[in-house]
């Protein structure tokens, strides 16, 4: 039996889908294009997108931190990760890098969240208000890094309350072994549904028949 996505209670998060991460000529995406071409994961992510709008299932953008000349510099414990952003000057702000993918620009009625510092979408931003305002008690989680940003949003969501579903080829990571770590392994820990595209899509149609 497919779970229920109802459209009230229900929120589609799309982490970092920035043009560094998703497009030819973006400073990460050659971290991600193999496994990404694998997964098919362009065409999943708009297809999600798409039944999720149709189904009147509200849109998030979780977006990272866009870097600014001075970020971590005085930082007393900056992460290696955030060291590396500023050392590429990853999602630089004002810059096409730092601008959502043609494919997933901000609609009407879309929520925007402020931006986050490091991995997860929740700390420090008003992700959790912005879904609690509208009376959303179940996220579905795609985007990227699997194992980073996905994963970390995805786990303090659950952690929050809130009924956490991650898409397996609706992400991509740096290896076969991170993307394993993070569905196969971290994933079952936390998530109540760990899905494909086809079974997502399935299941928001079945849901829409049932409402």
């Amino acid at each position: 039996m497919h779970p229920r996505y109802e459209p009230e209670i229900t929120a589609l998060l799309c982490i970092d889908l920035y043009n560094d991460f998703l497009a030819d000529g973006g400073k990460l995406f050659p971290w991600v294009k193999d496994i990404a071409a694998q997964n098919n994961m362009h065409t999943n992510l708009r297809a999600i997108v798409q039944a999720a709008r149709a189904a009147g299932i509200k849109v998030y953008h979780v977006p990272h931190h866009r870097w600014e000349p001075g970020d971590y510099v005085n930082w007393k414990y900056p992460s290696p990760y955030q060291l590396g952003a500023g050392e590429r000057q990853a999602f630089a702000k004002g810059t096409w890098g730092g601008t959502f993918h043609d494919d997933f620009q901000v609609q009407p009625g879309d929520v925007v969240a402020t931006e986050h510092w490091a991995s997860s979408g929740f700390p420090n931003t008003d992700l959790e208000h912005q879904l609690k305002r509208y009376g959303k008690e179940k996220i579905i989680c795609v985007g990227l890094l699997a194992n980073t940003c996905l994963e970390a949003t995805a786990r303090v969501g659950m952690e929050l309350g809130f009924h956490v579903t991650l898409v397996r080829d609706a992400t991509s990571a740096r290896s076969p072994e991170a993307l394993h770590a993070a569905l196969d392994i971290d994933g079952p820990t936390y998530a109540h549904q760990v899905l494909s595209t086809d079974e997502l899509l399935s299941a928001i149609t079945d849901s829409l028949a049932e409402h």
